[in-house]
């Protein structure tokens, strides 16, 4: 054994509890710390042909790395849709690389009961019924591809091939129906062979980016042949969702699938404020959720649900004499796009172990006060403009007077310290968005995130293209 590999064995003990000291010390500062660090990223160095060991490498990260890294972790980080770590899914995620399980096969099994157990924990919290099967899949991107394309072998089905034997060439062309998709919806069509352009946008209600159900309904009646409908529980943007029970009606009536893309917007069904949003979200025939954002598990992790587990496995199969075989409960290896892992569960079981529905409950509620509060701060605020109701627990606004691309980067860049939002056009205009979806954000936070915004504002320069 190399002597640095044999020396930081014989010392593992104390190397993991330096490592846990410098973990422990970055979660401690990360209410204070700056949420997005001024700092140039550090010269590349050519890779060591001799080591040093794991002591100096823990030292060199803690000089060069770690003072430019970002409170993605903290309770002002609101930009995208970004979750924290629960305690309980750190220890989870820590076990998982101590472990270090892959655990695919039958042949190899308790990794796999245990993805089994959580998938079904994970079906009641979001109020699934047992008809829902799933498996855990590397975020959302990933759920709404595993579950396009199961739709795409569905399609097949109906056309008397199999696009998983025959290739998507069989299937000719496809049309998939949505009225704001997620940019990931164009990128797995991509990425499946059926291409951007099946994605056809329908019109959506005034003033919304919900579907208009009686467009859709022209789209399908319009159609040649089935189609797939991506409806949405939770837009980007402004956090609309679509009508779930009269799309599914839609569906049934016209012969179609239906997606459901729930990325964050599941996790209304947790607040009993919240669930008439996804009423109707059991009807899916797919439906991605991602896990990583508002349950707070560590990147990466989502998961996929389908009623026809028949037709994912038919799709993602994977035969040879060194794996389990398909039977009538797939191994994992037959469910997803990939047939090695880390075993992702874990993280999850731990924090819907140690706090229960009541507890990730308890963490949705106060991300929706918490938006709900900064959209009246915005609504008030001389200076902003709020340009969406606060459905959930996303702030979309923009700059009443002059609001250019640039000057709402000049005004992000004078809050970048002290919060993290991320840029985004709505109906045209250039805008902000505040997502809360982190488990440490508190009302203190919320106050703090106003009164900056309050300072930038009013420090914010003057267009130059307009008179004082």
């Amino acid at each position: 054994m190399h002597p640095h590999l044999a020396a930081d064995l014989a010392a593992l003990p104390d190397l993991l509890e330096a490592t846990r000291e410098r973990a422990a010390a970055f979660l401690d500062g990360l209410a204070e710390a700056p949420v997005v660090p001024a700092r140039p990223a550090p010269e590349p160095r050519p890779l060591p042909v001799r080591g040093t060991g794991l002591r100096d490498a823990l030292a060199d990260f803690a000089a060069r790395w770690q003072p430019g890294l970002s409170a993605s972790a903290g309770p002002r980080y609101l930009g995208f849709v970004t979750g924290g770590v629960t305690p309980a899914a750190l220890a989870g995620d820590w076990l998982t690389g101590a472990t270090d399980q892959n655990s695919m096969s039958s042949l190899d099994a308790t990794g796999q009961h245990l993805e089994r157990e959580t998938v079904g924990w994970l079906r009641t919290l979001f109020g699934l019924s047992d008809a829902h099967e799933g498996a855990l899949v590397s975020g959302a991107t990933m759920s709404n591809t595993v579950g396009l394309a199961i739709a795409r072998e569905w399609l097949g089905e109906r056309r008397g091939i199999s696009p998983a034997e025959d290739g998507t060439a069989a299937l000719g062309p496809v049309r998939v129906l949505s009225g704001t998709p997620h940019s990931s919806v164009a990128k797995a069509l991509s990425l499946l062979g059926l291409g951007r352009s099946a994605l056809v946008t329908v019109p959506t209600l005034p003033g919304r980016e919900a579907v208009d159900p009686a467009a859709l309904e022209r789209a399908l009646r319009d159609a040649d042949g089935p189609c797939v409908i991506v409806a949405n529980a939770g837009t980007v943007n402004t956090v609309d969702f679509d009508d779930l029970r009269t799309l599914a009606a839609l569906r049934d009536r016209y012969d179609c699938w239906l997606h459901i893309d729930a990325a964050f917007g599941a996790f209304a069904a947790l607040s009993p404020d919240h669930a008439h949003l996804v009423d109707g979200l059991d009807l899916a025939d797919s439906l991605c959720v991602d896990l990583h954002k508002w349950l707070n598990v560590p990147y990466d992790s989502a998961v996929q649900f389908t009623r026809r587990r028949d037709l994912q496995a038919r799709v993602f199969q994977n035969a040879a004499a060194y794996l389990g075989p398909l039977g009538d409960t797939p191994d994992l290896v037959h469910l997803t796009p990939e047939n090695s892992r880390r075993l992702r569960a874990l993280a999850t079981w731990f924090t819907l172990r140690a706090y229960g529905h009541e507890g990730h409950r308890d963490i949705v509620d106060r991300c929706a006060e918490g938006a709900r509060t900064l959209g009246a701060a915005v609504d008030s605020l001389d200076g902003l403009e709020l340009l969406s109701p606060v459905r959930l627990n996303v702030v979309c606004f923009t700059l009443a007077r002059s609001a250019t691309a640039e000057r709402l980067a000049a005004l992000a860049d004078a809050l970048a310290a002290e919060v993290f939002l991320t840029p985004t056009v709505h109906a045209g205009r250039p805008a902000l968005r505040a997502a809360f979806s982190n488990w440490r954000t508190t009302a203190e936070d919320v106050r703090r995130i106003v009164t900056a915004l309050e300072r930038a504002v009013r420090d914010l320069p003057a267009d130059r293209g307009t008179r004082p």
